[in-house]
């Protein structure tokens, strides 16, 4: 389905009698509406009768002025009935279906006196059908229905921008156009499309009218996008923010040199100093600390004398910033006295304080912290973030002790110990001693024993006397014996020990006291405690094998034989084993060969392990092949030389029992692979990132021999990023970090919207193209362009038609979230242009392609589709000069198109057609 097979218009007669008809059930629909109680559910199909009404009604032209007349007046009994029903249901009915009913039907109002919004004998009859759609727009916006909103804003700016603006007859009809502007950049803005916001923004700077009121509206609006794009926290989205904050702070400026009445001034004035705190904000997020400070001494020193609670923070951080710490301290200990404070706001300022000045201002942050805590209620929710701030991330060195030192004081303080008690505070109670607990334990593994026992001692105290806790206090005790343990204070460990086992005995408490009796070289003690370890109820063998290893440490020889006898009796019980029988056995005789006169000890556990061989089998017990041989013939040797030296001290007798065991044991027998050229390219990459780096340096201002290199030729950057780009495309590295290094290069200041968009075309287009690049550069450009007061319209045409092509070979023709979003964002750009500003060609192939991509739709039978592409183009068509035949044939078509498809379309579809 080609334009040009569109058939000629057929002529239709005009039928008086049917508008006559269709008007009366317009009024018949309206009355219903009229008499409806607020009591009751609204009839949903109401809004699709008045437009099925109007669909016909459109389709009955030419009208008559006193058709039109008629229409109009039922438009305003129409949108007053709305008004009506919507402030008595209001606050009864606060469902989103009943909203969408009312806007539904305040849509059809306006549809309504738009057809007849040239009627003749009505003053100003454009801006009136305008307000309607402005309002109605608005509505839709509430209920985040941003297509029919924009939908409906294009439609009230179509309507006003062919007026001359100085010919604007009165105050409401000039604030409609500021409104309208402010509105349709709102709605844009939700929908990500922030380009085509501010552009709208910068158009109504020709239509502030001199009034005060409205430059505080444009700058207002102004500062919230602003504060959106500033609270991203992102480096590449400060310079947006700042750019928006001056152009508040600009408005606010010049609104005052006209402002006359007191109200108006204190209005303005107090916007001004408010942007004037989001600009310092902005400067601080840039590291432009002077800059901050300039901004904080101009509101304080103003007439207004501003002491909002903010200015505190930004002097804080920025003389932090710039490294004066005396100065921030002045700043926040300041903060202290200052009433109107808000808690969260001075816990941030303490932690930025802390993070910037480290160990050196702990003392300063507990003295602050206690301090706000003698004037004003403080949270036990601040508390722990001061001291998760004062504990830090890392320990070692004297800084970590004198901030555990701080903290130390800080948490036993009692006014801080009682912001705790109490069932309500059990979360956060929890919180302090896991945050003090983790930080007892970083020192722990980092040998800082003493530092580590004050801090588990200062986390009992957030852990409450009572049965449920009970476990946790237990826990609380081990740690600290652990603790005494290290620096060897034996007695505090046993304290500890005895009152852990009080709470929760167990195989943990039996092994340190066994472990204190070691120490204190009680032999006696510790052999009774590996006895009591294998009655616990928790016991598991690797405590005997860690009680031997320790007992081997300490010289106390005759534990550990205590410990390994007693492991030895596990192995025929099934239980999992920390180590093989023979090895426990060959330990065993290890020991006890170090000892003279243990000889009857060494025979006995020999016999143990040749009836455990006897038992298992020499592959089970020994281990298979050359493992199993020596395990083999070190026990045959071993007992073969014992009874060799017993023989020569004349022990006959025993010298026999070993010669025949160790009889027994005797008779018991990728080339590496890389291409050249990957190994060169990545070295080339590495290089290349050298070259990088060394750009970013210079361009900072690096000193080189006594000389300030300042500036660096923008292309070299350029230049960097191509080669890079192309390097990282030969190693097929067509993701992550190609969009990255663009992404990198468009956040700096060496890049302009002519690189980014040979950058766009490269990647759109080779056999090394990268889709997401080149709509990522282009789309990049576009915002750029658009942003600038002065749009070069030929570049924006081309970046339209080249991201179509982009979306529509990599996303395909079916994906009509990308190609279709790509016309309406170019229909929305030329909404409120100039005839001619926007390419003429251009604007034709805009028009045709869409309306032609309707063509396969059409055959398939998806009428749906068909109609979206249709509606498009003939939108497209109607902002481009020179088409007027062209949309004539589109509208002919589309009504027969419907007529055959007997397509019907709710309300809000609609709302889209028609607009």
């Amino acid at each position: 389905m080609r334009i040009s097979e569109i058939s000629s218009p057929e002529l239709r007669p005009s039928l008086h009698e049917s508008q006559s008809h269709v008007l009366s059930q317009i009024e018949s629909s309206i009355k219903e509406l009229e008499c409806h109680s607020s009591e009751a559910p609204l009839k949903e199909t109401l809004s699709d009768d008045l437009r099925l009404c109007l669909t016909k009604l459109t389709s009955l032209s030419p009208l008559s002025n006193s058709i039109k007349l008629q229409i109009w007046k039922l438009s305003y009994r129409l949108w007053n009935a709305c008004v009506d029903l919507s402030n008595a249901s209001g606050v009864r009915h606060s469902g989103l279906k009943v909203d969408e009913e009312h806007a539904k039907l305040r849509q059809v109002s306006a549809d309504l006196l738009f057809i007849s919004s040239d009627v003749a004998g009505i003053p100003s009859p454009a801006f009136k059908s305008a307000s309607f759609f402005y309002k109605t727009g608005l509505i839709w916006h509430d209920l985040r229905k941003f297509d029919f909103a924009s939908n409906c804003f294009e439609k009230a700016t179509d309507l006003t921008s062919n007026l001359d603006i100085s010919s604007v007859p009165g105050g409401e009809e000039r604030k409609l156009l500021l409104e309208l502007n402010i509105a349709r950049s709102r709605t844009a803005w939700e929908v990500s499309d922030q380009n085509l916001a501010i552009t709208l923004l910068n158009r109504a700077k020709n239509i502030l009218f001199g009034c005060a009121e409205n430059y505080k509206a444009l700058a207002n609006q102004y500062m919230m996008f602003g504060k959106i794009v500033l609270s991203k926290n992102e480096v590449s989205s400060v310079n947006e923010a700042l750019r928006l904050m001056n152009e508040a702070f600009e408005l606010c400026e010049k609104g005052l040199r006209i402002v006359k009445r007191q109200d108006e001034t204190l209005a303005l004035k107090a916007l001004r100093l408010k942007t004037l705190r989001f600009i310092a904000a902005s400067h601080l997020q840039r590291d432009e600390f002077e800059s901050v400070l300039k901004c904080v001494r101009v509101l304080r020193d103003g007439s207004s004398g501003d002491n909002h609670p903010s200015l505190s923070v930004l002097a804080m951080k920025a003389w932090l910033g710039l490294g004066r710490y005396g100065e921030a301290e002045k700043e926040l200990r300041g903060m202290v006295i200052n009433k109107g404070i808000p808690e969260g706001v001075w816990v941030s300022a303490v932690e930025s304080y802390f993070q910037a000045a480290g160990a050196a201002g702990a003392e300063t942050t507990k003295g602050v912290f206690l301090g706000l805590l003698g004037r004003c209620h403080v949270s036990a929710g601040s508390a722990i973030r001061v001291v998760h701030k004062l504990v830090g991330d890392g320990v070692g060195g004297e800084g970590a002790r004198v901030r555990a030192k701080v903290v130390a004081e800080l948490v036993s303080d009692e006014r801080v110990v009682a912001l705790f008690a109490g069932q309500e505070a059990a979360k956060e109670r929890t919180a302090m001693h896991a945050v003090l607990w983790n930080c007892a334990a970083d020192h722990f593994r980092s040998k800082d024993y003493e530092t580590s026992a004050e801090m588990f001692e200062k986390s009992m105290l957030y852990v409450p006397y009572d049965i449920e806790n009970k476990i946790l206090r237990a826990k609380g005790f081990r740690v600290l014996c652990l603790c005494h343990l290290g620096v060897s204070q034996l007695d505090r460990a046993q304290e500890y020990i005895n009152e852990a086992e009080k709470l929760e005995p167990n195989i943990t408490c039996a092994f340190l006291k066994f472990k204190i009796n070691l120490l204190k070289s009680d032999h006696n003690g510790a052999i009774t405690q590996v006895q009591a370890m294998t009655t616990c109820l928790d016991f598991t063998p690797d405590f005997l094998c860690l009680s031997a290893h320790e007992s081997v440490a300490c010289h106390a020889l005759p534990v550990a034989v205590a410990s390994l006898s007693n492991l030895l009796n596990f192995y025929s019980s099934g239980k999992s084993m920390p180590t093989t029988e023979v090895t426990v056995f060959r330990t065993l005789v290890t020991i006890l060969t170090q000892d003279p006169g243990k000889e009857s000890e060494v025979l006995k556990y020999m016999k143990r392990a040749h009836a455990r061989l006897n038992e298992l089998g020499p592959d089970h017990f020994f281990g298979k092949g050359e493992v199993g041989r020596r395990e083999r013939n070190w026990f045959a040797a071993n007992l073969w030389n014992i009874g060799t030296r017993i023989g020569k001290e004349r022990n006959y007798e025993l010298c026999t029992e070993f010669f025949r065991l160790a009889s027994e044991f005797y008779a018991d027998e990728k080339q590496r692979k890389s291409t050249l050229l990957d190994s060169e390219v990545r070295q080339a990459i590495e290089l290349l990132d050298k070259a990088g780096k060394i750009l970013t340096s210079v361009s900072a201002g690096t000193q080189a021999n006594d000389y300030q290199i300042t500036t660096i030729e923008p292309n070299l950057f350029f230049i960097y990023t191509l080669d890079a780009y192309d390097l990282h495309s030969r190693l097929n590295d067509l993701g992550s970090q190609q969009l990255t290094l663009i992404k990198s290069f468009a956040a700096s200041k060496s890049c302009n919207p002519n690189y980014l968009l040979q950058i766009g075309l490269n990647a759109s287009q080779g056999p090394q193209s990268n889709p997401e690049v080149a709509t990522f550069a282009l789309n990049t450009c576009l915002s750029a362009l658009l942003s600038s007061p002065s749009p070069d319209y030929q570049y924006v045409a081309l970046i339209v038609r080249k991201l179509i092509a982009v979306g529509a070979i990599y996303k395909g023709d079916t994906d009509d979230n990308v190609v279709y979003g790509m016309y309406k964002h170019a229909y929305r750009i030329m909404v409120g242009l100039k005839e001619g500003e926007y390419p003429t060609e251009e604007g034709k192939w805009l028009a045709m392609t869409a309306w032609n991509r309707a063509a396969l739709p059409v055959k398939l039978g998806h009428a749906e589709a068909a109609k979206k592409w249709m509606n498009i183009g003939l939108e497209l068509a109607g902002k481009v000069p020179g088409m007027q035949t062209y949309r004539s044939c589109m509208e002919d078509f589309l009504a027969g198109f419907e007529k055959k498809f007997h397509v019907h379309d709710n309300g809000e579809s609609r709302s889209q057609v028609v607009i």
